[in-house]
């Protein structure tokens, strides 16, 4: 099974800014939300967002 990438450039860039931000932020306030940040950082290491997939959405050039 291909996965196809469907999370461009500019998008992966705003992923791993807003998934460290939000790993940080869950570390220093001793939060599970660190969690979410680190699925933001898999689906930018990855280049494939599932909630892109069943939406329809693309922005890989």
């Amino acid at each position: 099974m291909a996965v196809t990438v469907n999370v461009g450039k500019a998008d992966k860039i705003i992923r791993v800014i807003l998934g460290l931000s939000i790993i940080a932020g869950g570390v220093i306030f001793q939060s599970w939300w660190g969690l979410v940040g680190a699925v933001s950082l898999t689906t930018a290491a990855m280049g494939w967002c599932p909630t892109y997939l069943i939406f329809g959405i693309n922005t890989n050039k």
